[in-house]
This record gives structure tokens, C-alpha cells and sequence, in this order.
């Protein structure tokens, strides 16, 4: 069985996990422990990021790499189209957003973290006792408000909207970015677009509390709600919830989760 080494949060981790998904293909996904799981993940791939594929001896690192290893291998519902031009529009628009919406929308997800205390407290574990949560919660959110100059958030917030926008119009009169069948397009920007806004179905091991919330003045906005309900139909119709627990481990190894 193919194995995903992964982070549970990583939007990167979840555009393959899409591909995944649609190709129907069954995979175990292995919960990288930060830290000690990296050193492993070095041994076997020479890197420690994650996302890396395990298919059989094979180790393929990166998740662009993963989803062009997967359309060779497994060519069933095929993710790149065959026209030639249509294939190198999808594959420059992959390319954009990884690097727009993947890294803009993880520096406006960690800004939205560090200065609304409401959705600091949202990505706790419901097990969190009541004093930690109060101490997250407390924590104000103006003072950090610098961040912004630091991180370079509202730059990356200003360029996202001008993605959003620019998707929002692509998709007012088609089901797709490119055809009328989803591609490797589609499912970069639908995966990578979970750090703006958190899908609210049961797709993901995260706390309830953040199932559907985001980066404010994005994942709110209504000039983005028809982007953001194309992205859901994507899930709907493509994305398998985990079904079974994750596995008992001991805290030394990493965590691995089984998904039928």
C-alpha cells in the first residue's frame, strides 16, 4: 500500500492527499513526529519535509513531485489534461499556487493566529484544560499587530485577494480552472487553499472549533464565497474522510494514521 509521510496541517500534505483521493487509490498516511520524525524522514529521503510518498522501494519527495509520479504510475483518472496546451496551462498554474496561495497563505494564516485570540483558541485540542485555553485567549491581539511588518502579512493578504479575485472570475461560468474534468490545477489551489479557510467537513483531524474558520477578511469575505463553495464541491465530490482511528504507537515513532 502507498504510504503518505505527512503532516496532518500541511496544506502541501493535503493537495496530495486530494490526488490521492480522486485517483481512488488506497493509502496509509504516516504522521510525521516534528523533530525525531524528521531525522527519520532524512534517512529514508534525503530531506525532512514533508510531503514524501512511499511506494514500495520508491521514496518521491515534494508534492509536485508526488502528483506527476502519481499521473505515470497510476494513469486511472488522469489529472493532467492531454491537449499540450491545456497541459502546460495546468502545470503553470500549479506552479502559481504553490507559490502564491502555499506560501502567501501561510503567512497570512500565522498573522490571523497570532492576532485574533478567537481563532488562537479554535485551534485547540478540545481536551485543552480550561486555564491554557483562557492564557491563549488572553493573550491581546493589537500589540502583535507588528507581525504584519515583520512576516510581510499584509502583502501576502493583499496579493491572496488579488488570487481569489482572479480564480473567483476563472470559475464564474465553468466547473473547473481548465476543461470540464478536474486537474493537478484544481487540486493545488483547493488543497492549498485550506490555510485561508479550513474546510468544514469531516475531512481533516482537527479540532471542530476550527472546521471552517480562516484568515479574516478571506475566508469572511463575500467576494470570495464562490470561490470558497467551488473549493467545497471539490470535497464533496472528491475528498474521503479518514474513517479509522489512528493507530497506538509509542511517542518515539511517528504516528500512523490508516485511511480506508
Amino acid at each position: 500500500m502507498l504510504e503518505l509521510y505527512q503532516f496532518e496541517m500541511s496544506h502541501y500534505s493535503e493537495k496530495v492527499r486530494l490526488i490521492l483521493d480522486y485517483k481512488g487509490l488506497a493509502y496509509r498516511t504516516v504522521e510525521v513526529t516534528p523533530g525525531l520524525g524528521q531525522f527519520d524522514l532524512y534517512r529514508m529521503s534525503g530531506q525532512r519535509q514533508v510531503p514524501v510518498l512511499k511506494d514500495g522501494t520508491q521514496v518521491i519527495a515534494d508534492s509536485t513531485a508526488i502528483a506527476l509520479y502519481l499521473e505515470r504510475q497510476y494513469p486511472d483518472r488522469p489529472i493532467l489534461p492531454t491537449d499540450a496546451r491545456d497541459r502546460a496551462l495546468c502545470l503553470v498554474m500549479e506552479s502559481w499556487a504553490d507559490e502564491v496561495i502555499g506560501t502567501k497563505g501561510r503567512i497570512a494564516m500565522l498573522a490571523a493566529f497570532s492576532q485574533d485570540p478567537s481563532f488562537r483558541t479554535s485551534a485547540l485540542p478540545s481536551s485543552t484544560p480550561d486555564i491554557i485555553r483562557n492564557l491563549v485567549s488572553a493573550v491581546p491581539g493589537d500589540p502583535l499587530r507588528a507581525l504584519d511588518d515583520l512576516t510581510g502579512a499584509k502583502a501576502a493578504r493583499e496579493e491572496l485577494k488579488q488570487a481569489l479575485e482572479s480564480l473567483s472570475a476563472l470559475l464564474l461560468d465553468r466547473p473547473y480552472l481548465i476543461g470540464d474534468q478536474p486537474t493537478l490545477a484544481d487540486f493545488a489551489v483547493a488543497g492549498l487553499s485550506m490555510y485561508l479557510k479550513f474546510p468544514a467537513g469531516p475531512y481533516l483531524r482537527i479540532p471542530e472549533t476550527l472546521k471552517g474558520r480562516g484568515v479574516p477578511g478571506l475566508a469572511d469575505s463575500p467576494e470570495y464565497a464562490g470561490f470558497f463553495a467551488w473549493r467545497d464541491r471539490l470535497y464533496d465530490d472528491y475528498r474521503k474522510p479518514p474513517l479509522s482511528p489512528a493507530e497506538p504507537t509509542n511517542d518515539d515513532a511517528p504516528k500512523r494514521i490508516v485511511i480506508d
